[in-house]
């Protein structure tokens, strides 16, 4: 699978090139951002339409991702719906699918900003969840450490469109959104200046992680401001 291990505050764990976090330890799998349901809010807020599949397309990933690594809890990391009436819309075939992959296994749905308390799909809802000494919240507290988090969606462009990234650095994992059809916010952004330190890695998703450190992007940034 092509993992990237990583230690966090003493504690290993993997960044897997689909974008969730691993950790073997506590056999949890980690992923942020689903953003299930997107297409029908785009077309109810803003009446444009995307197709309309990016619901199967992240199930269908986040199944193989449970199938291959078989944890005994999941963690989703808030704005897993693009809102509650979006949740609400969630055909029938795709609910099932989540239940599925509930089934037998301790499922956490952390709330996010878009959906602030998941209902109606099972597991256990809660503002944040400590594991294994970490703590794993949507938004990244800023004098928190040990902190697993998602809400910015970085990415990183290299060649053609952005792609997901994690931000790491000694205290904490900022998460890509693993949902389709989701935006982004560059790493080198001034917004992660104030949650990342000097030293903070980008790890960039896709059938490989690749490292680079943020410092140079960020510099580059100002270069081209």
């Amino acid at each position: 699978m092509n993992a990237y291990p990583l230690t966090l505050c003493d504690i290993a764990v993997e960044a897997l090139p689909s974008g969730g976090l691993h950790l073997p330890e506590k056999r949890a799998l980690v992923v942020s951002d689903l953003h299930l349901g997107r297409a029908e809010r785009v077309a109810r807020r803003e009446g444009r339409l995307i197709p309309p599949y990016e619901t199967r397309e992240t199930l269908d990933r986040l199944d193989a991702l449970i199938a291959a690594l078989r944890p005994k809890t999941v963690i989703c990391l808030g704005d897993s719906f693009d809102d509650d009436r979006a949740a609400a819309s969630i055909p029938e075939a795709e609910r099932s699918m989540l239940s599925v992959m509930a089934a037998g296994r301790r499922w956490i749905w952390i709330a996010g900003n878009h959906d602030p308390a998941p209902v109606g799909f099972g597991g256990e809802s809660c503002g944040e969840f400590a594991l294994g000494g970490l703590t794993f919240r949507h938004e990244a507290q800023v004098d928190a450490a040990a902190e697993v988090s998602g809400h910015y969606h970085p990415k990183i462009r290299l060649r053609g469109p952005g792609r997901p990234a994690f931000l790491v650095d000694d205290r904490r994992i900022v998460m890509p959104a693993f949902g389709a059809y989701t935006g982004g916010l560059d790493v080198a952004d001034p917004a992660f200046d104030r949650i990342m330190g000097p030293e903070a890695i980008a790890l960039i998703t896709g059938r490989k992680i690749i490292a680079a450190p943020r410092a140079p992007m960020v510099a580059g940034l100002k270069r081209s401001a």
